[in-house]
């Protein structure tokens, strides 16, 4: 896997792979094949791959670096390209060399399309931090959260088995459910009773429920200008301020996550709310 931040730049024939605009490599991508008569076919990202030259391609939200020196978050995608061997070309993803470093069958396939639904069509969800998200309160169990989503049936779960390495499967534990019509995941931890508890919700990018805080939209939006009015909230207002691995800007102590989701070739905010005794 060539990184589309760190990795080195490689060319297929004329086209350069790495940190492109995702579209204009789309489009780089689809001619050279023409010309080559070999066939694209789309990944479980949404992005081309082509089997005869052995190459997959994804992104990744683009970093830089502020007048300052520190790293930030800009608002666009860049491209990264995973380069396989004819023996993994036929489906890398579904391979165990590449499974074993990223297995994506639970996650949900692209077909190629990010929309984005507009911020006024969006339902508005209230945020009271360590509490609750709109309907969902922390500590529910998995019924209880499809029951306040309208009976909403998971389109995806994802779990786990805590001692798969040892061969003795156990007990699966639910880890995540996705919601498709409402626009949200629930992420679950396993109580001691054995149910699994709700302690953070996240509000999909592209699809979720605004949620605001401090007057401050955080769902949807641009990446750049979503820190600038945070870190402007807080020094406006003397709080404390945390960043994220992604170098995301948040209020500290408020149990909140500020990731992001492709839009094509931008990138738009995905937080994710949490429990007070969810890790983060």
């Amino acid at each position: 896997m060539v990184n589309a931040l760190e990795g080195p730049l490689v060319r297929l024939g004329e086209v350069e792979l790495i940190g492109r605009v995702p579209s204009k490599l789309r489009a780089e991508i689809h001619g050279l094949a023409r010309s080559e008569d070999v066939v694209v076919r789309v990944n479980w990202s949404g992005d081309p791959e082509v089997a005869a030259w052995g190459v997959s391609l994804g992104t990744s939200q683009e970093l830089g670096l502020s007048a300052e020196g520190w790293l930030e978050q800009k608002g666009t995608m860049t491209t990264s390209a995973l380069l396989v061997g004819p023996e993994l070309a036929h489906d890398p993803y579904a391979t165990p060399p590449v499974m074993h470093w990223r297995d994506v069958r639970e996650r949900a396939r692209n077909l190629g399309a990010w929309p984005v639904v507009p911020g006024h069509e969006r339902p508005l969800w209230e945020w009271v931090p360590l509490e609750r998200v709109g309907p969902l309160r922390f500590g529910m169990s998995p019924s209880e959260v499809s029951a306040a989503l309208d009976g909403e049936t998971p389109a995806g779960r994802i779990g786990h088995f805590p001692h798969w390495w040892s061969g003795k499967a156990g007990q699966w534990y639910l880890s995540e459910d996705r919601f498709e019509k409402a626009g949200v995941s629930a992420h679950y931890w396993t109580h001691p009773n054995g149910v699994p508890r709700l302690g953070a919700v996240t509000s999909c990018g592209r699809t979720g429920p605004q949620v605001a805080h401090a007057g401050i939209p955080l769902v949807g939006v641009s990446p750049p200008a979503l820190d600038a009015a945070i870190i402007q909230h807080i020094e406006d207002h003397d709080l404390g301020l945390r960043f994220c691995p992604n170098a995301a800007a948040v209020w500290d102590g408020l149990q909140l996550v500020l990731q992001t989701a492709r839009a094509g070739d931008a990138a738009v905010s995905e937080p994710t709310f949490c429990a007070e005794e969810w890790e983060i």
